[in-house]
């Protein structure tokens, strides 16, 4: 289980660290495009050998598209997330839907268990969630608020969905030829709006280095993810996975220089302490 945590941990944090890219970029689109693209290309000989190896019933076909829709959901409705909202409150509902879904679909779909703990645990993990998100705040009430938490609302759904269907999906493929499956989805998704925009060199330019460490960063995070799923139970992981979300609340405060501080690092500590409840007494 410990080795099963540290994976989950690295994780959160390249997670949060390539979205701090993402929402540093001109044009967020061809950024996240650039940064799969890459990846795409390197695996692509892999995955085309591994699926004209592997045997894969109908039923784990299903699956694998499926998960690829998620996926495309996920980057479609990504960018124009961060497009309308502040990282630092846009990252934690996104994350924080998940972190309340995944665990009681676990339990209800794959017969896995929490702890009475655990289920404490998950409880302050989504609390500190929603409230760095600011949702309950009368300022939220405008129509262009809602729009954008809608959208995290969205993103996250889409999270749920692909980490719930990926857990079926590596009974019939390899995690690497799953994270390529994620990097197409991305790249056919986006590619429509990237050839509109005509704005590749552009954004090339601006943001080389971070593109080429977002290449490593985000399929990385996630590989790590699912390299930990293979270890230990997933209604045990995804909340601890949410780690990402207080690197992402201080990166949006301390780098990006968004607002609330105080309040969000605050709702952190309860986050971080969820996380250590599941971690140490989540098992039944």
């Amino acid at each position: 289980m410990l080795v099963a945590i540290l994976l989950v941990l690295s994780s959160g944090l390249a997670h949060a660290v390539w979205n701090l890219f993402t929402k540093r970029s001109h044009n967020k689109q061809v950024f996240l495009w650039l940064i799969h693209i890459t990846s795409a290309i390197m695996l692509l000989p892999l995955f085309l050998i591994e699926l004209t190896r592997a045997s894969i019933p109908t039923e784990g076909w299903l699956f694998i598209g499926l998960s690829a829709l998620f996926q495309i959901g996920y980057g479609l409705l990504l960018p124009q997330t961060y497009r309308f909202g502040d990282m630092s409150q846009m990252y934690p509902i996104m994350r924080g839907t998940g972190a309340l879904f995944v665990p009681i679909l676990s339990v209800w779909i794959y017969r896995e268990s929490l702890s009475f703990a655990g289920w404490l645990g998950v409880c302050c993990i989504v609390a500190g969630l929603f409230a760095i998100s600011g949702v309950t705040q009368r300022r939220n009430a405008a129509n262009s608020d809602y729009r954008k938490l809608l959208l995290a609302l969205a993103v996250g759904c889409c999270i749920t969905g692909y980490v719930m269907t990926d857990k079926m999906v590596l009974n019939w493929i390899s995690p690497v030829s799953l994270i390529e499956l994620s990097n197409l989805a991305y790249v056919l998704a986006l590619l429509p709006a990237v050839l509109k925009s005509r704005g590749i060199r552009r954004e090339w330019t601006a943001n080389r280095s971070t593109i080429l460490l977002g290449t490593i960063f985000s399929p990385g995070s996630y590989l790590l993810f699912l390299l930990a799923m293979t270890l230990a139970p997933l209604s045990h992981l995804a909340p601890i996975r949410e780690i990402g979300t207080v690197f992402g609340t201080l990166f949006g405060i301390y780098w990006l220089k968004e607002k609330a501080g105080r309040s969000r690092i605050l709702m952190s500590a309860v986050i971080t302490a969820g996380i250590l409840v599941i971690g140490v007494w989540g098992g039944s």
